[in-house]
């Protein structure tokens, strides 16, 4: 029997892939991956992981991943990227941002970043270390093609972008789903590691599960009943259940009365919305809706929750804050087995600011900012449009919005035009192809590990922190480091001094000395000896106190979505309009660009193809396997159709994050799996109008035969 190598190391780590932060055991041999496997000492992931998790060392042994500085050549019509050293890379960068600014000011300087930002926390923690140099109005992020509905449904009612009612799923009896599919997530604005196991264990116990989709996703099947519902018309629905709550006498917001606001105000402005009004336009007819009230209203523990599917179409801040209040006017906020806000050990509510909404507007098409950033649909125009305040240079970070953001055609068309562009990116992408400088970050095995943004989401309340699981190549950079040398190189061109920069780790230690778990000991010490994690507790009640609007209070009535209640009734007086609608939907091995080359999650059937149900098909001469046509307002695209009776009826499904089939990039196994882009097809018009979020659900497409 041989002995084991006395190279052979086991570490502990988050997995960043996903929000569901599975706890992991790395096993590593000198500078090799040797195994990966669920650490069943976490408290929160319990053991289980997802294929993505295997994925980490694929990533981090990926060839195609730059290990250095690369700059942009084009000679003879041909573009290439060279490597450059560090001092070359952030010198000419911070150069060309100062240049810019002095020159059309700081408006010209446009910033982007993207979905896996928050999956590092230097990242969060250090960009302000350059950024503070360029107060632009001109920033955007993925937020807006994603969660904002959230954030401002939570300042709305009580007071903070980041106070999320968690689904505490394990003490729940009745829960109802709308636009989520978790099994394929494992959780969006929700933590939820093995979700398959808690859904199991809530249906044992007696509980139910009623998923609203317009297709039977992988968490429909498991539900205890699931309806169809036609995309967009999710607010109508809402509307009508908490009709159904008021015109029955089923609402009763129990322990919430005491310091909730407006209740009486909604009644009367949902008195329109009928489930007969509802029925008409969103494919449940009337009698399901009302049965769905009553049940929800009955149960003893209930839970009402809604993500992208719902977020991310034309009434998607009206969505998430009708799913609140259902869960407000029944009592089932704050509530073991309802909705719950989580206490996360570096509390973020206390130290970060409350977030604002359209304080400025967009420079073309007047759209709102929400917390200084304005929507990511606005960012071709605002770089194509001439004029003051035109953005000539970007910075983007960890972000692929070409293949991310509404109509990325004419998005990629306007970052070929800009006068200087950077990205902080492992890659040569479909949109830092693009970019005349790109700084590679390490690897994230490379650098420390602590979850700032997702403990805010998580189903139970627990914290870790994990060291690198390997050491700091020489000659390469952190991320944050990034950020800290670009920032002291633009205060020296600017005249300003030099600011030191904490490294993250110590910001963190002082968050958890000062947080709420003060009082334990709490420390970086602390969760250094325990590397699997610590568990805190289950969710429990904290209101009012965790409010922070002025008067310790739930608004329910807030202006904006109120008023937004017309728009939601002028939309739906016509009869309903023929024709298809475009969805997206989600894989267990996939998340948004960034997972398309590792060949362990890419390999297997084609998983880029058009989802239709067969009498759509038949009516159109497809069959499937074949091609088909697809066009929207601003694009078209040809697909493979895959026919299933899993979807309803008039709508059609195509996956995000594909399309890796530009020129110049370095990804071999995504370009050799390239398929179509979904937001060839979104459009950037079509917005949710009350917050300025895109709208890439329901999007209305013609399929032909090709």
């Amino acid at each position: 029997m041989n002995a084991p190598s006395p190279d052979r190391r086991r570490h502990y780590r988050a997995c960043h892939l996903c929000e569901a932060i599975c706890g992991l055991v790395i096993d590593t041999e000198g500078d090799e991956i040797v195994a990966i496997r669920g650490d069943k000492d976490d408290p929160l992931s319990r053991g289980h992981i997802c294929p993505k998790a295997v994925a980490l060392k694929d990533l981090h042994e990926d060839p195609d991943r730059l290990r250095g500085p690369v700059k942009k050549v084009v000679e003879n019509g041909a573009t290439r990227f060279e490597p450059i050293g560090w001092e070359e890379a952030l010198d000419t960068t911070a150069r060309a941002l100062v240049d810019i600014r002095e020159r059309h000011g700081v408006n010209a300087i446009g910033i982007y970043m993207g979905n896996p930002s928050v999956h590092n926390y230097g990242m969060m923690t250090h960009q302000s270390q350059l950024f503070r140099h360029f107060r632009t109005d001109n920033r955007f992020s993925a937020t807006s093609v994603d969660q904002l509905p959230h954030h401002l449904a939570s300042m709305w009612l009580f007071g903070h972008k980041l106070l999320f009612p968690i689904p505490d799923i394990d003490r729940c009896d009745y829960f109802l789903m709308l636009g989520a599919n978790p099994l394929a997530s494992n959780g969006s604005i929700w933590t939820v590691p093995d979700v398959r196991k808690r859904i199991k264990a809530l249906k044992a116990r007696g509980g139910r599960l009623v998923v609203i989709d317009p297709r039977r996703t992988e968490t429909a099947q498991l539900a205890s009943e699931h309806h169809f519902i036609t995309p967009g018309s999710d607010a109508l629905l809402l509307a009508a259940l908490l009709h159904t709550l008021f015109e029955e006498g089923l609402a009763d917001p129990a322990h919430l009365t005491a310091y909730t606001d407006g209740l009486d105000a909604v009644r009367d402005a949902v008195a329109a919305f009928t489930p007969e009004l509802a029925a008409t336009h969103c494919g449940m007819d009337a009698a399901t809706i009302r049965d769905i009230a009553r049940d929800f209203a009955a149960a003893d523990a209930g839970i009402c929750y809604g993500r992208m599917g719902v977020s991310t179409q034309a009434f998607g801040a009206l969505c998430q804050w009708l799913i609140q209040l259902l869960n407000i006017a029944t009592g089932n906020l704050d509530k073991p087995g309802g909705s719950m806000f989580t206490l996360p050990a570096v509390d973020q509510i206390n130290t970060v600011g409350p977030g604002g909404f359209g304080r400025h507007r967009s420079r073309v098409r007047d759209l709102p900012e929400f917390d200084r950033e304005l929507p990511a649909a606005a960012l071709a125009e605002e770089i194509t449009t001439p004029g003051e305040g035109q953005i000539r240079a970007l910075f983007t970070g960890a972000g692929n919005p070409v293949l991310s953001t509404p109509n990325g055609a004419q998005l990629d068309a306007a970052l070929a035009s800009l006068d200087f562009m950077v990205s902080l990116d492992p890659y040569i992408n479909e949109t830092t192809r693009h970019a005349d400088i790109i700084l590679p970050p390490t690897s994230a095995l490379e650098h420390d590990h602590f979850d700032l943004a997702f403990h805010v989401n998580a189903v139970r309340n627990t914290v870790r922190f994990n060291d690198p699981v390997f050491d700091k190549p020489e000659g390469a950079l952190h991320d944050w480091e990034i950020f800290t040398e670009l920032g002291n190189r633009v205060a020296a061109l600017s005249g300003a001094e030099p600011q030191g920069a904490t490294p993250p780790h110590e910001i963190i230690d002082l968050g958890l000395q000062l947080g709420p778990y003060a009082d334990a000991g709490m420390s970086l010490a602390k969760l250094r000896e325990q590397p699997s994690g610590i568990d805190l507790g289950p969710l429990e009640p904290l209101l009012p106190e965790r409010l922070r609007t002025p008067e310790k209070r739930i608004r329910c009535a807030a202006l904006e979505p109120m008023a937004d209640l017309e728009r939601l009734r002028t939309t739906f007086a016509a009869a309903p309009e023929a024709g298809l609608r475009l969805i997206g939907r989600r894989h267990v091995r996939s998340n948004n660009s960034w997972m398309h080359n590792f060949h362990r999650l890419v390999k297997g059937r084609d998983r880029c193809t058009l989802l239709m149900h067969p009498r759509d098909a038949a009516q159109r001469g497809l069959e499937a396997g074949g091609s088909a046509r697809v066009a929207s307002r601003v694009g078209e695209l040809t697909v493979t159709v895959e026919c299933s009776e899993d979807i309803m009826p008039g709508v059609v499904s195509l996956p995000h994050g594909f399309g890796h089939n530009k020129p110049e990039i370095r990804m071999a196994t995504a370009a050799a799996n390239a398929g179509v882009s979904c937001n060839d097809l979104t459009d950037h018009e079509y917005l949710d109008a009350l917050s300025g979020n895109a709208a890439v659900n329901g999007v209305p497409v013609t399929v032909t035969a090709a």
